[in-house]
């Protein structure tokens, strides 16, 4: 796991992304055991508030959920789940996109086309 002190991203979103990509990608699957707090905080050489919010953050989302006295576990996640947890990813990414588009002076026919040509390219 990477953190990057100087990013605009605080330290627990950092952590909570990557657990979040590593479980929607399949990498951790359900009953899998995260990292104990204490030690990824110790790895990390961050504190473990910062370690716990983002566990927080992820148990909030359904991703994963905490046994008292073994830690956070993978959630099982269902087709419906999944979906649902990909399509929030998406709509703030394009949120943020459409932020970035407005801030520029684009307007909706340009973020389309622009959608449409990256689109194409992955085709």
């Amino acid at each position: 796991m990477k953190i990057y002190q100087n990013s605009n991203e605080p330290i627990y979103k950092q952590i909570a992304s990557q657990l979040r990509e590593q479980i929607l990608t399949g990498k951790l699957k359900g009953g899998d055991p995260l990292p104990s707090i204490r030690a990824l905080a110790q790895d990390l050489k961050i504190s473990v508030i910062t370690t716990m919010k983002a566990y927080e953050e992820l148990s909030a989302e359904g991703l994963v959920v905490a046994s008292k006295g073994k830690g956070y576990f993978v959630n099982s996640q269902d087709e419906k789940m999944l979906t649902e947890q990909h399509m929030r990813q998406l709509e703030q990414h394009l949120t943020d996109a459409i932020y970035s588009a407005k801030i520029a002076g684009l307007d909706y026919k340009d973020v389309c086309e622009t959608l449409k040509a990256l689109w194409d390219i992955d085709g």
